[in-house]
């Protein structure tokens, strides 16, 4: 408890003292893009690995805040900008996964505010499908997911759902299921969502593995059928990758690049710098639950990554 007061302290200081007004003035003409998950419907229960699962009055002051000291904008103009040199730092807003709470609670908010915003979606899940690392933290006693479990998944079981349940039950770990807004969105949901004139989707793989312990095959498999699948599906969709895990390797970017991506995203990294090298390493910030007001002001200054 001290540690985190003693955090909340720090971050009040360097907030009030100016530090994050003067680091948004430095960053303007750069860029950021934020990296959500889910949004978590007002009355109910954040479940799973709660880091993930933002609750939507955090989220609404989250935005509002934004309205104030940024320029809100579509990824492509983080990610290729005009050279203009904005008034405000520029801003982008991804999510990861496509969980109900986001495509539906939380473009809701989004389009209440007229913000754009991206999606990363993995198809194999569309359709109230649920993740391992959820189901895996649902059903343990601390409510948390073991630091232990999460290392070797990505690891010796390549972060493939299907292994890491398998193994689990091996192992006599129980898995609980998840509420509705902690599962995937169904295609319906996501039409609804583009009806947002702000919202494009991209890819986040097929399966949600660790794209970098596959071999060439499953791999290339794993980056080609998911754009297919999108832009059969719906519109505005971009060939972007957001990586699984936030895990990438100059062989899976290679891989990207062969597939037809035109940029592939961190989940950490700090700001997009000014000038970037490759367009398939771009780094984003990390949102997660729990951040105290003063802490996302400096996380979206892109003082934290």
């Amino acid at each position: 408890m001290l540690r985190r007061h003693g955090k909340a302290f720090v971050e009040a200081t360097l907030v009030r003292g100016g530090v994050a007004a003067l680091a948004r003035r430095v960053s303007t003409g750069a860029g950021i893009v934020l990296a959500y998950h889910n949004i978590v419907p007002e009355g109910a229960e954040p479940v799973g690995d709660r880091s993930l699962h933002l609750p939507v009055e955090e989220f609404r002051a989250q935005l509002d805040d934004l309205l104030d000291t940024h320029e809100v904008v579509p990824l492509d103009m983080v990610l290729w900008p005009d050279g203009r040199r904005a008034r405000r730092p520029r801003i982008a807003i991804t999510f990861d996964d496509a969980y109900r709470g986001a495509v539906t609670c939380g473009v809701a908010e989004l389009h209440a505010r007229g913000l754009p915003a991206t999606i990363f979606v993995s198809p194999a899940f569309v359709g109230g499908g649920s993740f391992w690392w959820d189901e895996v933290a649902a059903g343990a006693a601390s409510g948390e997911l073991d630091e232990a479990f999460r290392g070797h998944a990505l690891t010796e079981l390549c972060g493939i759902d299907s292994d890491i349940r398998g193994w689990a039950a091996e192992k006599g770990i129980e898995l609980k299921p998840v509420p509705e807004h902690a599962r995937v969105a169904t295609v319906e949901e996501l039409g609804r969502a583009l009806q947002h004139p702000g919202l494009t989707l991209g890819s986040h793989s097929w399966s949600h593995p660790n794209l970098t312990r596959l071999a060439s095959p499953a791999l290339r498999a794993e980056l080609e059928r998911p754009l297919q699948w999108l832009q059969e599906h719906f519109e505005r969709v971009r060939p972007w990758l957001s990586y699984p895990y936030g895990l990438s390797s100059p062989t899976v970017e290679a891989a990207a690049k062969g597939a037809g991506y035109s940029a592939g995203l961190l989940v950490c990294g700090g700001p997009v710098p000014r000038r970037h090298g490759s367009p398939y390493g771009v780094p984003r910030v990390n949102i997660p639950a729990g951040l105290s007001r003063n802490g996302f002001a400096l996380r979206a200054a892109g003082l934290y990554e």
